[in-house]
């Protein structure tokens, strides 16, 4: 019956284009979870799928350069996202580089999070997923949610004026009426430094 499972999981598998993520629930149709989660397991261990991590698996890309090439985090964390119908906030060191407010790329990438909570390993990398309430991941923009959890990782009264003029710079290519909603969400000292991105 696991040989069977195997082949039959394997075949769904190729389905899939090289360096799409895929879970246990992926499968839970052809079997049951145990059954999915050794099959993978077998498949892993014998090298016709990669593991990324606990749970997570892909049949990596490949390149002429750099032969098998694994999902990155943010790849991890959309497919996650996606799988849970989750929405997903960077935060502090990880907001202010994607912001281009700092050249580190954290080792301990932290995310807000209304799904689970849960930490995985990537490598060196660690992605850890902090469960929060709804409300605390209202915020409609992209910058702007960004820009919050960057101006919390900052500090009040810690935030240059190189700073302050690029994130203002980025948050007026918000909506106008995103970032009015967005503001109300931060701190009132955050609020202050948004507030300047409005058109008068």
């Amino acid at each position: 019956m696991k040989e069977i499972a195997k082949e039959t999981i394997l075949l769904e598998i190729k389905k899939y284009r090289r360096g799409i993520l895929f879970f246990t629930e992926n499968f839970i149709s052809k079997s049951n979870a145990k059954t999915v989660n050794k099959t993978l397991e077998r498949l892993a261990a014998s090298g016709e799928i990669t593991r990324v991590a606990l749970g997570i698996y892909t049949r990596p890309k490949k390149s002429r350069l750099f032969g098998f090439v694994l999902p990155s985090a943010e790849e991890v964390i959309r497919a996650i996202a996606k799988r849970d119908k989750a929405r997903i906030v960077p935060t502090g060191y990880l907001a202010l580089n994607k912001l281009g407010l700092s050249t580190q790329v954290p080792m301990k990438l932290v995310y807000l999070t209304d799904g689970a909570a849960r930490k995985i390993v990537l490598g060196k990398q660690t992605i850890l997923l902090k469960k929060v309430t709804p409300k605390n991941l209202t915020a409609k923009g992209t910058i702007s949610s960004l820009v919050i959890q960057a101006l919390k990782a900052i500090g009040k009264n810690k935030i240059v004026p190189e700073e302050e003029n690029k994130i203002i710079t980025l948050l007026q290519q918000e909506k106008q009426d995103v970032l009015e909603h967005d503001m109300a969400l931060a701190p009132e000292w955050a609020r202050k430094i948004m507030r300047k991105a409005l058109v008068k």
